[in-house]
């Protein structure tokens, strides 16, 4: 079924991409279903008065043909043409408005759903071509239903028994093709999934932060062979269906040729018993070939109008896709945090067939202070931090911003708030500036570095300790940080790589850019990094985060003595909490994990204690922090 509420959108798309060029493409439209009729009839005439000579004046008609003819030759060169410029500038639109759609989302939870991440492929994929396509095919079917007006009027000036039988013909060639692309598009829907594996074993065998392990753990093959057999499983499937569509196009082929030479039998018979003269034979033989070609393209344009459609399903399910975390109607503003944030009996799963992973957290996080979150892997630290970012919903109970919901906030207004370093940073393909610039844009501002953004960036990187690192660059701060784009399109300028732990400064220059965050959170800002280098940021982040509210997690727990508050998780419920000493004196689970690391620190027979900053507490040999 084709949606009209569908294709009115698809049609406001192309409207919106190229006003001019839509306007000419269709008043051309059926111009050029009426040409190749009128050249047929000024055919017939010059036939007519050539082989006879009573038939009057030749030459005008000769000149109207002529110039019939520059016609066909020019209109459908200007069509193509206006074509691809609308293709091109409805593409831009229609990902414009898929990806502002996806970006609305706002949380987590729908782009962890893999049937999300099919809908969306093939919202790409429609948004790409579906308007345009939708377009080309709507202003086909005029063109042709003005051909198919005017030659079969033709017939059945010459033979209404031959225009009946013609018509008749397509009937099933239009049932056939509707079905045939509604078996594509359940197709593509089918292969989604194992395209999308494909194109992931593909990355990792091109991908270089793959690349060292791949070729060290000898993976390519097995990567390969899964890619092509991913590859082969769509192949097959888009394999089967063309033979599906061949075999049905062979019959209906076969049905149109009978037609059309039992037509010409009878025009070639007709005109040898004086019945029709050249002229009618020529443009019969026009009419018959006009109807059934334009038949055939009415119907491959409307089974291309029902297969974009079916493709734009998935796009319109993105583009009017609700927000995964919906915001009030008058969202209250975000005011600077005066006493804190508070969870107040928060519940949490990330689905309902999925175990809890926060079972009852009761928690006051005070304005200005360091609360740190420790427990064992699992024990619902991260996905706490993912609340309070407002990625997710807590399932039951709430979080309180000064005592308001954060639902009853702007989640954009609330981020603004919000400086954060996650253990999976991103390393971004962009200059050393642009990576740093990153965490301070203003959405309604440029979308490039100015000259005044110069310093900020430099001051924060300074605080992160990168910034002499990005100096001694060949390009300073406009280094491309990526071997796999070069910078300014200059072949010559490959781009610099850089360590594991300067590209963790760089996310932490990125947190510490804009001044005015009212809570930081620190998700292991130092994993990774060398004694000395973990001891010079931690020091730096302390002096950052002072008189600011923080959260911090870490596996070594030396670099949390410091915060106001500990809090241990297990199983996602709160077993304690307190400062340092007093949960040491407690002899709880914080205690237990602390003596743990701490034993692998101490002196042994085979030699001196361990001297990792940041990993030693000041108990057992550490210089404190």
């Amino acid at each position: 079924m084709i949606s009209i509420a569908r294709t009115a959108r698809a049609v406001a798309v192309v409207w919106r991409a190229g006003r001019a060029n839509l306007a000419v493409y269709v008043v051309l439209a059926p111009i050029a279903g009426a040409l190749p009729v009128l050249a047929a009839w000024l055919t017939k005439l010059v036939l007519d008065r050539v082989t006879d000579a009573a038939g009057g004046p030749i030459l005008g008609v000769a000149i109207a043909l002529a110039a019939v003819s520059v016609g066909l030759a020019l209109v459908p060169h200007l069509t193509n043409y206006l074509r691809a410029d609308l293709g091109r500038s409805a593409a831009v639109v229609a990902l414009d408005q898929l990806y502002a759609a996806t970006d609305r989302l706002g949380g987590l939870r729908r782009l962890e759903d893999p049937a999300f991440q099919n809908t969306l492929r093939l919202a790409e994929q429609a948004g790409r071509d579906g308007p345009s396509r939708c377009v080309d095919s709507l202003l086909g079917l005029v063109q042709n239903a003005v051909l198919l007006t005017g030659f079969l009027s033709t017939l059945v000036v010459i033979n209404p028994v031959m225009a009946v039988l013609v018509a008749a013909g397509g009937v099933p060639a239009l049932v056939a093709e509707l079905r045939l692309s509604r078996r594509r598009a359940n197709m593509l829907w089918e292969i989604g999934p194992g395209e999308r594996r494909e194109v992931f074993y593909a990355s990792l065998l091109t991908s270089l932060s793959a690349a060292k392990e791949v070729r060290l753990l000898r993976l390519g093959g097995l990567f390969r062979r899964r890619m092509l057999a991913e590859l082969s499983t769509a192949n097959a499937a888009r394999r089967a269906h063309e033979r599906r569509e061949v075999r049905v196009q062979a019959l209906l082929a076969a049905l149109s040729a009978a037609l059309s030479g039992g037509g010409l039998v009878w025009a070639v018979a007709t005109a040898r018993s004086g019945g029709l003269t050249v002229g009618d034979v020529a443009v019969f033989i026009a009419a018959v070939a006009g109807v059934q070609s334009s038949l055939a393209t009415m119907i491959d344009h409307l089974a291309g109008i029902h297969q974009a459609m079916l493709l734009l399903a998935h796009y319109e399910q993105i583009v009017t896709c609700p927000p995964d975390l919906p915001e009030p109607a008058r969202p209250l503003p975000v005011p600077p945090l005066k006493r804190g944030i508070e969870l107040r009996d928060v519940w949490f799963r990330y689905g309902p067939d999925h175990p809890w992973v926060l079972r009852g957290v009761d928690l006051f996080i005070p304005a200005g202070q360091a609360v740190a979150l420790v427990g064992h892997n699992g024990a619902g630290k991260s996905t706490l931090v993912k609340l309070l970012c407002r990625f997710y919903d807590p399932t039951r109970g709430a979080i309180l911003w000064d005592g308001v919901d954060l639902r009853e906030l702007s989640v954009q207004d609330l981020r603004a708030r919000i400086g954060a370093v996650f253990q999976d940073y991103m390393t971004y393909d962009l200059t050393a500036a642009e990576n740093i610039w990153l965490g301070d844009v203003d959405p309604a501002g440029p979308d490039h570095v100015r000259a005044e953004d110069a310093t900020r960036i430099a001051d924060a990187a300074r605080r992160a300790g990168i910034h002499q690192v990005i100096e001694d660059l060949p390009r300073g701060y406009d280094t491309m940080l990526s071997r796999v784009f070069e910078l300014d399109g200059d072949p010559a300028d490959a781009g610099v790589l850089l360590s594991g732990g300067q590209w963790q400064r760089m996310a932490i220059a990125r947190s510490v850019l804009p001044a005015a965050r009212d809570l930081l959170i620190l998700d292991e800002p130092s994993a990774g990094l060398d004694a000395e280098a973990e001891r010079d940021i931690q020091l730096r982040l302390r002096r950052h985060r002072a008189d600011r509210t923080s959260v911090l997690i870490s596996h070594r727990l030396g670099t949390l003595r410091d915060a106001d508050l500990i809090v241990a998780l297990s199983d996602g419920r709160i077993v304690e909490a307190g400062r340092h000493e007093d949960l040491l004196a407690a002899d709880g689970t914080y205690a237990a994990l602390f003596r743990m690391q701490a034993a692998g620190y101490a002196p042994t027979e085979a030699g001196p204690a361990r001297t990792d900053a940041g990993y030693l507490p000041a108990e057992v040999g550490t210089p404190a922090d």
